[in-house]
């Protein structure tokens, strides 16, 4: 599925559903497929002296794993990324699934999820500020 097929599907979906889907036995597929076009969509034109970590863990996972975290490492206009971070990181932004995909798919501003507690983030949060912009984030 393309990133704009996901944007699409993901758009005709609610809060509820999104949510659910996660909980099941799909959620670690979702997650890899996602989190594998982060380097695809990478801007390294907008990245020109950005370097950093940031770490996103995601709640809302069955109970024997409640939450996954993912590693996007950014510096010298590349973009890698890990689903097993390390322990040191710039930023780390915590948020739920729909939060997430909300965010993974232009429906949801960063910022305003951020202003309304729907997103958590420690550290670097000029870095978490920018860090959508250094992507070509797929809209439906």
């Amino acid at each position: 599925m393309s990133p704009q097929e996901f944007a699409k599907t993901v758009a005709q979906m609610s809060d509820k559903e999104v949510s659910e889907v996660m909980r099941g036995e799909h959620r670690g597929a979702i997650l890899d497929a996602v989190f594998a076009r982060f380097p695809e969509l990478f801007r390294p034109d907008k990245a020109k002296g950005t370097s950093g970590t940031v770490q996103f863990r995601i709640t809302g996972g069955p109970d024997e794993q409640p939450h996954d975290t993912y590693e996007i490492v950014v510096g010298d206009g590349t973009c890698t990324v890990s689903p097993e971070p390390g322990s040191d990181y710039d930023a780390s932004l915590m948020m739920g699934p729909p939060e997430f995909v909300k965010m993974a798919t232009g429906r949801g501003n960063p910022t305003m999820l951020v202003m309304r507690g729907k997103i958590k983030v420690k550290g670097d949060i000029a870095l978490a500020a920018k860090f959508p912009s250094l992507f070509d984030i797929p809209k439906a």
